[in-house]
């Protein structure tokens, strides 16, 4: 089926909750699982004797695969949608997973996450694509209660580290596998309506697909997505080093224990999950650029004293950077959307995928950088790149991408 019968159904003004709450449930599943890699990474440096360098190609090889691989796919999808690669995604992680809890040593790991990024991979772009399709007219708060998911997801890292990981090593990785079992329940659930979508959407469209296919992209919105992946790009860079490598700066730097350094880096991410679902109604009252502009340049002040406070301070500067930089994850993906409204699938893949693997490559050098340096050179490095938010100045406003989109 063509993108263009896809979108004609999505033109519905009702928005399906329970469809968006299912992709959401499906959205966690996958990324609770993902965040069993970075959880496990202050385990396997004592069991495994890894470096900082390998615990980096740890995460590039995992965020690198889930997410490069991501606008492959979504491409794909926008040719021919294949609903069922919901449940196949959600089976791959699990081989993954099972491996990854099995693995003797640091090639057998990274063999193992490479399974559980291209599972990743498989399930985002036709999971935004859902949110798209039954967002109705709120594609703001459609895309958090998506989002929220995966975040909330990505926040038990620490959680799996202190009450999981710690106790019981490396073989508890393969408590998850009913997790992932339970995950591709629901997602053949989703996908059966799904395909049911695109029968109705092929039979409402014949008569307006040459019009939306032949309708091009301005040069001004292109190069408004290039600015966009690079701003998010610069982001996920910050939350890499966050996420990978401030367990070790508080463990190194504050004298923490691993289990104490997770409650730190759980606040961080569960106030990036309460921004992640407000940031959505936001977008849909203040504009998108205007939430984008404000997740990036508000958290810029607080980013760069966060290396130089005491630990009595950290709690209060997480909870409020984790909050406000993580106000846009979902509104960057939903004003892509709009930006390329012929190509969800892609779009979203770019933006959730391709910019976040970026990321990736920020692992591998912080890690690098810490070994020949310290921890804390590399938070210090960190705290400056939310200032790159500034370049959001020059992406149109959302009543100018509606304008163009119009006039070409």
């Amino acid at each position: 089926m063509t993108v263009a019968a896809k979108q004609q159904n999505n033109l519905q003004i009702a928005t399906i909750y329970g469809i968006l709450v299912a992709i959401s449930a499906g959205h966690f599943f996958n990324d609770s699982i993902q965040a069993v890699v970075p959880a496990m990474f202050p385990i396997l440096e004592k069991t495994l004797n890894l470096n900082y360098s390998q615990i980096g190609w740890i995460a590039f090889m995992v965020n690198m695969t889930s997410s490069v691989m991501q606008p492959v796919f979504g491409y794909y999808a926008d040719k021919r949608s294949t609903p069922f690669l919901l449940p196949f995604g959600m089976f791959m992680t699990m081989v993954g997973l099972i491996g990854f809890g099995l693995s003797p040593n640091f090639f057998v790991i990274l063999c193992s996450v490479f399974f559980i990024g291209i599972g990743s991979a498989v399930f985002h772009p036709e999971g935004s694509r859902v949110a798209y399709m039954a967002a109705g007219n709120k594609r703001g708060l459609a895309q958090s209660i998506y989002q929220v998911g995966g975040n909330f997801g990505q926040s038990l890292a620490p959680v799996f580290t202190a009450f999981i990981f710690v106790p019981f090593g490396q073989k508890g990785v393969l408590s998850f596998v009913m997790v992932a079992m339970i995950g591709i329940i629901i997602l053949s659930f989703v996908s059966n309506w799904y395909k049911g979508q695109i029968a109705v959407g092929v039979k409402k469209a014949k008569k307006k697909v040459a019009e939306v296919v032949q309708k091009s992209v301005h040069p001004k919105l292109k190069t408004a997505m290039i600015l966009l992946v690079f701003i998010v790009f610069a982001r996920s860079w910050y939350s890499a080093g966050i996420s990978n490598f401030y367990q070790f700066y508080l463990i190194d730097d504050y004298g923490l224990s691993i289990k104490q350094a997770q409650i730190f880096i759980f606040i961080f991410m569960i106030a990036g999950v309460i921004g992640t679902f407000l940031g959505g109604p936001l977008a849909d009252r203040f504009g998108k650029r205007n939430i984008i502009l404000f997740s990036l340049i508000g958290a810029a002040p607080l980013t760069l004293i966060l290396p130089y406070v005491p630990l009595l301070l950290v709690v209060p500067l997480f909870f409020l950077i984790g909050f406000i930089i993580t106000s846009s994850f979902s509104v960057t993906v939903v004003y892509a959307q709009e930006l390329m409204p012929q190509k969800i699938g892609m779009v979203s893949g770019l933006i959730v995928g391709f910019a976040f693997g970026m990321g990736a490559i920020g692992a591998v050098l912080y890690g690098t950088l810490a070994d020949i340096f310290s921890i804390k050179f590399v938070m210090i490095f960190c705290s400056f790149l939310p200032l790159l938010g500034l370049l959001t100045l020059f992406l149109p406003s959302d009543e100018k991408v509606r304008r163009l989109n119009e006039e070409h």
